[in-house]
């Protein structure tokens, strides 16, 4: 019996199903030597063997005798060389292999004459995606012994290598392709002109505000703001407009309760600023903002523009300084050759009062289109500061004189560029704002 063990041989790893082909090899083999002795074998455990093919018995049940004598009782609890025919397993690792390689040929062929990226994609995914072709094959290795399954999945792993290496290069060839369509589609002719942006250029309106404030900076003016909501107060009554008083019905307005309304002009930022400066002196402000009113808008009136006023304050300030402060303010705005007039006028702020005009600037006083063949353009108002006025803001009008006055920035620059409509300043018709770009 031993020696027929010997014979037989095993070239190749032992599933474990072959445990049942054991006890059947042993079973039958023993009835052979004494018929009338059963055996009965349980293989506890098979292990490989130092050598290839070689197997161990490692403790078999103790077989019964029905009145024959005792067998295999030398395989009782001990280790002896067991060699068995594995060709049919040998097949199967075979057969593993020649698919993932059949697979390996296919993918690559089909890689080899794609040219479209989204076919890449799809042939990426039929054969290396989580439901893959290559993922069926794989999931035979289950059957395998754990000395098998290293060899396969070696194989598995260089073909998807070998498609992978494919197929990234197939995809930076498209890539590239890509990039070159597009520079090819996008390129630009560099001997053309640029295209230039276009320049933008200050509203004419503001390149007039800016120049009134400079002009007067330079003469020792500083600016003062305030809100464009106004209370009654500030608005009329500090300004000698008691309530009821019909100098307001010159100013229709905007009320918002009956103590709010939007400013009428820019007065207010006087009066806020003297009681700011707590009887101090000099002051010497101008005050630009927006004021409305409730006019009807038509080619000389707006229900808002922009006002200019002007405030001084100290000892013996007299009119001749509000005339030689004027005179100089035209000159630097409508030229060296600007003359100016006082006509008098009522404003119940200032007293005395004037309406002052200047020299026409077209014609030279010589009589125009401008001007109304009269040589002269009327440009503001002005006078002295009203005492009820200096009272109220905190000075005492017999110490203490001033001057103001008052100018619509519209107006200026109306006259300056000839303008003959105040509406192209609110309608942002580009056509008319371009044409004070180099100015």
């Amino acid at each position: 019996m031993r020696a027929f063990l010997r014979e037989q041989s095993c070239r190749s790893s032992l599933r474990s199903s072959s445990l049942n082909s054991i006890q059947g090899f042993l079973e039958g083999h023993s009835r052979g030597y004494r018929p009338q002795t059963v055996i009965s074998v349980k293989v506890r455990q098979v292990s490989a063997g130092p050598k290839e093919g070689i197997l161990l018995l490692r403790e078999a049940s103790q077989p019964s005798n029905k009145g024959g004598t005792t067998v295999f009782s030398s395989l009782y609890r001990e280790e002896r060389p067991f060699f068995v025919d594995n060709t049919r397993f040998k097949g199967a690792v075979q057969g593993m292999k020649e698919k993932l390689e059949a697979l390996k040929a296919e993918a690559l062929a089909k890689l080899q004459e794609v040219t479209d990226p989204q076919i890449l994609n799809d042939l990426r995914v039929k054969y290396l995606g989580k439901k893959g072709e290559l993922t069926e094959v794989l999931r035979g290795m289950g059957g395998l012994s754990a000395e098998e399954r290293p060899v396969i999945g070696q194989v598995a792993n260089l073909v998807r290598s070998a498609i992978e290496e494919v197929i990234g290069t197939k995809q930076e060839i498209f890539q590239q392709q890509e990039t070159q369509n597009r520079l090819n589609a996008e390129k630009v002719d560099v001997s053309l002109p640029g295209r230039g942006l276009p320049q933008g250029g200050i509203h004419p309106l503001n390149r007039v505000i800016q120049e009134i404030e400079d002009i007067f900076i330079g003469m020792g003016y500083r600016i003062e703001e305030g809100p464009e909501v106004e209370t009654d107060y500030y608005n009329f009554e500090a300004l000698n407009l008691p309530k009821n008083h019909p100098a307001r019905d010159m100013q229709d307005s905007f009320y918002l309760t009956e103590d709010l309304l939007m400013r009428t002009q820019t007065s207010p930022v006087q009066v806020r600023t003297m009681q700011a400066m707590k009887g101090e002196t000099p002051v010497k402000i101008i005050c630009p903002g927006k004021v409305f009113r409730r006019d009807d808008d038509d080619a000389t009136h707006s229900f808002q523009f922009h006002q200019i006023e002007g405030l001084v304050i100290g000892r013996n300030i007299r009119m001749s300084d509000l005339k030689g402060t004027l005179l100089q303010f035209m000159k630097e705005m409508f030229g060296p050759t600007a003359g100016i007039r006082l006509r008098p006028s009522f404003f119940p702020f200032t007293e005395p009062s004037v309406e002052v005009d200047v020299s026409c600037f077209k014609c030279g006083g010589e009589g125009c289109r401008l001007c109304k063949q009269s040589g002269w353009l009327e440009i503001l108002g002005a006078g002295m500061v009203h005492p009820n006025v200096l009272r109220m803001g905190g000075y005492d009008p017999e110490i203490y004189s001033g001057f103001a006055f008052g100018v619509g920035a519209e107006r200026i620059a109306m006259l300056k560029y000839g303008i003959d409509d105040i509406r192209y300043f609110y309608t942002n018709d580009m056509g008319f704002v371009k044409q004070f770009k180099g100015i």
